[in-house]
C-alpha cells in the first residue's frame, strides 16, 4: 500500500515554479473586480405608443393591460379623464396621457390599449395608442431631458434612452392633484 501512496504523492509532486504561477494565479483572480465607473441599476419598462412617440412605464406600476372596451363617460371631470371602465368589478378612471401632456389627438378608436397602473391606493388606467412590449434599461443610460421635452411633460419624466423613448414617472402622473377629482358640492 505504501508504494501507491508513494506512486499517487510523486504524481501531485508540484516544483516550486509551478507553485509560485499557482500563486500568482490565485492572487489575481482573489482581487475584487475593478468598478467600472457604471452603476448597474437597471429598470423593466413597458412601452407603448402615444401620438406617435415611444413612451415607457416602469413594469412594478403596471397592473395589467388590456384593450378600451365600454368606456363611460362622465359630466365635469378634468379634459384628461376620458370617463371610466369596469374591470371584473373594479370602477377605474381612463387618464389620456395626450391631453394631460396637451399632445396632438388621434381619436378615440376600439384599438386602444389601456395600461392599469398603480401607486399607492391610487389605480387608473392610462391610454394608449398601441402596446410595443416590456424592456430592461441601463438606468444610467437614460438622458435626464432633451431640449424639445418642456414644460409639463419634463415633471412626470424619468429620462430619455437614446433610441427616443421618454420614460414616465407613474408616481409623479398618480401624484398630481389635477387628477383626484372631488365633488363636494
Amino acid at each position: 500500500m505504501s508504494e501507491f501512496n508513494n506512486s499517487i504523492d510523486n504524481s501531485w509532486a508540484v516544483t516550486e515554479e509551478e507553485r509560485s504561477i499557482l500563486r500568482e494565479r490565485a492572487q489575481r483572480l482573489a482581487k475584487e473586480p475593478e468598478e467600472s465607473g457604471k452603476s448597474h441599476f437597471f429598470m423593466e419598462v413597458l412601452s407603448f405608443l402615444l401620438a406617435g412617440e415611444r413612451y415607457a412605464v416602469e413594469t412594478r406600476f403596471v397592473v395589467e393591460t388590456m384593450t378600451l372596451r365600454e368606456l363611460t363617460s362622465l359630466p365635469g371631470l378634468p379634459s384628461f379623464i376620458l370617463g371610466i371602465v369596469n374591470i371584473r368589478g373594479r370602477i377605474l378612471s381612463v387618464m389620456d396621457i395626450k391631453r394631460f401632456f396637451d399632445l396632438p389627438e388621434s381619436g378615440l378608436t376600439d384599438l386602444h390599449k389601456l395600461i392599469i397602473v398603480k401607486y399607492r391606493d391610487l389605480e387608473v388606467g392610462i391610454l394608449a395608442d398601441d402596446l410595443l412590449g416590456m424592456q430592461t434599461l441601463p438606468q444610467e443610460l437614460l438622458q435626464s431631458s432633451l431640449p424639445t421635452l418642456t414644460g409639463i411633460r419634463e415633471k412626470y419624466l424619468a429620462g430619455v434612452t437614446a433610441e427616443g423613448t421618454i420614460v414616465l414617472r407613474v408616481e409623479k402622473i398618480l401624484s398630481d392633484e389635477r387628477i383626484i377629482v372631488n365633488d363636494e358640492g
